[in-house]
């Protein structure tokens, strides 16, 4: 054999190359994920909360079935999306009046 395959010669088992697939697409996510909090700014002791987004809530009581859900059933959208937020770094302010604004009427 002059390093040349068959088409039907297995090199490696499909669970390896899974295993491989897997671990690369998960150090793409995790070295995205980290450059991410880099570029915000964050820090690691941050409290972070993870999220999705993209779902919805049946809120009509159903029978059950695929087309009639059990009120609170959650359905995850095919573009659901995930929502990373930095509890620490949210500063919950409360709307303020515009002064410049003239009031219409005299209380």
């Amino acid at each position: 054999m002059n390093g040349k395959l068959d088409v039907d010669e297995d090199v490696m088992d499909d669970s390896i190359i899974a295993n491989r697939k897997a671990a690369a697409v998960m150090k793409t996510v995790s070295s995205k994920l980290s450059e991410v909090v880099a570029l915000l700014g964050w820090d690691c002791y941050d409290n972070i909360a993870v999220e999705i987004g993209g779902t919805s809530v049946y809120e009509i009581n159903g029978a059950g079935t695929k087309w009639a859900p059990v009120k609170g059933t959650r359905k995850y959208n095919k573009d659901a999306f995930i929502v990373i937020k930095n509890l620490d770094r949210n500063p919950t302010v409360s709307s303020q009046p515009n002064p410049d604004l003239k009031k219409d009427h005299e209380t």
